[in-house]
């Protein structure tokens, strides 16, 4: 029966964006017959963020409306891919495949911090992990919260010998990528047991199916632990625990440490555009920190539409950048968003040169 909601609820979600996009094709009733309608779809990460420049930028060009549906990473870059939508979003990097057979490119928007949340309310103090013992956590071989792998992380704390309940992701999920890609880079036993993906097969765990959801089982269950978008985190005000990074140090999620984490995996020549940003060095760097990007293919639809496409774009890596910050990410550093300004320019400009004679 699970199964066969999920696909229910898919099917929905797939009707809404078709509508969407066929509004979008042909104009929004009772507005002018010049009027765009630009359809994204995918991660819930990055859901505020589009909703709140989706509110601003009509205020900038009312002619241009755009809606922005949260579907999954995966399911987002399905749809693109078969040319349902103008863009997706999600913080799992394209494959070789997906790139050539959707003719796609990622374009990295902001930065964001997937951060272990928890629930044990008799410690106030904050909690500490490493990468070893979550990956242990969500492998499901620690079981309760005094196991001796999170007590000595924790030697100033008395922990509970209450059961751990893991909350998880399911499959599609832009945050199981980033997730379990630190995991993998810090447990060779996660590695092989479950790997980098955004469909992990977990072998423990509840699913939460939104980014608001597991901040709500969260909260909701004594002894439960999970891993969200650090602006989810933030605004629910539920207890998130420091990670140890590869300097030895244990770093609370910021905009500071990530943005610190963004520029020691990119700095000097800023131009890694897709590169993992996870478990990056430095003293300051929060060790769970990824792009969130933009998916666009490489080949315009109509003209109008790919107009009203390119000014959404300009105005995102321009005047928008500064609704990020607003609505708890973190901004690209100047140096990079320049570069990402001039792939913008290039991905522009390559369909005018295929059209020269």
């Amino acid at each position: 029966m699970p199964n066969i909601a999920r696909y229910s609820s898919r099917i929905s979600l797939c009707i809404q964006l078709l509508s969407l996009f066929v509004l979008g094709l042909h104009g929004a009733p009772g507005r002018a017959q010049n009027a765009v309608v630009l359809v994204g779809s995918g991660s819930t990460v990055p859901a505020p963020l589009y909703n709140r420049l989706a509110q601003e930028y009509s205020k900038r060009n009312p002619d241009i409306q755009m809606h922005y549906l949260p579907v999954g990473t995966g399911e987002g870059i399905k749809q693109i891919s078969h040319g349902v939508g103008d863009f997706a979003a999600g913080e799992a990097q394209l494959s070789d495949k997906e790139r050539k057979d959707g003719s796609l490119v990622e374009l990295p928007l902001v930065l964001i911090g997937i951060v272990p949340i928890y629930n044990l309310p008799e410690i106030n103090s904050e909690l500490r992990l490493s990468g070893e013992v979550l990956a242990e956590i969500f492998l499901g071989d620690l079981k309760t919260w005094n196991a001796p792998q999170i007590a000595r992380l924790n030697p100033d704390i008395t922990l509970p010998s209450l059961p751990i309940k893991v909350i998880n992701r399911p499959e599609g999920k832009g945050s199981n990528y980033v997730f379990t890609g630190f995991l993998s880079k810090t447990s060779s036993k996660f590695r092989t047991q479950v790997g980098t993906s955004a469909s992990p097969k977990w072998p423990v765990g509840e699913p939460a199916e939104r980014s608001s959801d597991m901040v709500d089982k969260v909260k909701s269950n004594p002894g439960s632990i999970g891993y969200v978008e650090y602006q989810y985190a933030a605004k629910s005000n539920v207890s998130q625990a420091a990670v140890l990074n590869p300097s030895g140090k244990f770093v609370k999620v910021s905009a500071e440490s990530i943005t610190a984490a963004c520029q020691a995996a990119e700095a000097p020549r800023w131009n890694s555009l897709t590169a993992s940003l996870s478990n990056s060095p430095g003293a300051d760097s929060f060790p769970i920190t990824s792009f969130s990007w933009i998916y666009l293919r490489t080949s315009p639809s109509d003209s109008a539409r790919a107009v009203a496409l390119a000014d959404f774009l300009n105005w995102m890596y321009t005047g928008g950048q500064q609704y990020a910050s607003q609505e708890g990410y973190s901004e690209l550093p100047p140096a990079l968003l320049a570069v990402v300004r001039e792939k913008l320019k290039d991905l522009r400009e390559a369909p005018v040169a295929r059209k020269q004679p």
